[in-house]
């Protein structure tokens, strides 16, 4: 996989002081990659360290682009790494995973694989070790591999990656590429967006749609009801109007076929 960004990028994270990469991260300057105005939106893309593929991966876990947050943590991540003499190759490993899916959500992100048997089928007793002594295993990734900003704003979603001349060219020129070189690894797609761009590039390099566990819920704390009635943790009585309780349960018993597939 090329990495050639991330080397393209080590001279700028060497240089500059952490004060001036959290001014950075705030306004990427040096640290912009492309932007383009759609429908009257300046989006822009930019750099963090998320070139990392881990090509031996049995689970791909999906996001829609790594946020500011996430961008920071990377970033800084890196930039520590790199300063205390680890190669490029295992400052971009050390960044990804930890900056992958940080945060309260890599909790219910957890809690959901576990409940559908991920982590049986991978072997190990939690997919909380997916982030520390089980890295070997999973490939964290998002449809956009830079963060994206609209606005000024996180990316979340608006306009649509299928149909953003820039962002439909970063999902072809990064996750197309990824997945394509992960041939033993099942793919977890977080959210309606994330599934129709992870869906379109899997048709465009024939996956199988098998190898997609499309359905979870968001892990984000605001989705919180759903992700709630998808652990049994709350009754289809106790919902809100704004839950699909029906779509959920459909969703749980796909996944739960395709993890017994998998498994076979």
């Amino acid at each position: 996989m090329d990495t050639n960004l991330f080397r393209q990028f080590v001279p700028v994270l060497r240089d500059m002081t952490d004060a001036d990469l959290a001014i950075e991260i705030g306004r990427p300057q040096r640290l912009l990659i492309e932007d383009n105005i759609f429908r009257g939106k300046n989006i822009e893309v930019a750099y963090a360290p998320f070139d990392h593929v881990n090509l031996e991966a049995k689970i791909a876990i999906v996001g829609l682009t790594p946020g500011r947050q996430q961008m920071h943590n990377a970033l800084f991540e890196a930039r520590r790494s790199l300063l205390r003499g680890s190669s490029e190759e295992q400052a971009m490993r050390d960044a990804k995973i930890f900056a992958s899916f940080s945060g309260p959500m890599r909790a219910n992100l957890v809690a959901m694989l576990d409940s559908i048997g991920v982590n049986h089928r991978l072997g190990i007793l939690s997919t909380s070790t997916l982030w520390n002594s089980d890295a070997n295993l999973v490939h964290f990734t998002s449809a956009l591999r830079y963060p994206v900003f609209v606005d000024g704003m996180n990316y979340s979603g608006a306009p649509s990656i299928i149909t953003t001349p820039l962002l439909q060219k970063h999902l072809i020129a990064w996750f197309s590429a990824e997945m394509a070189a992960l041939p033993n690894a099942i793919f977890v797609p977080l959210g309606p967006n994330v599934t129709a761009a992870v869906e379109l590039a899997a048709r465009q390099i024939g996956l199988s749609a098998s190898r997609l566990l499309s359905g979870l819920p968001h892990p984000s704390g605001a989705n919180s009801e759903r992700i709630a009635f998808f652990l049994g943790r709350k009754s289809r009585d106790m919902l809100s109007n704004k839950v699909e309780p029906e779509r959920l349960l459909a969703a749980r018993t796909s996944l739960e076929a395709k993890i017994l597939a998998w498994v076979k």
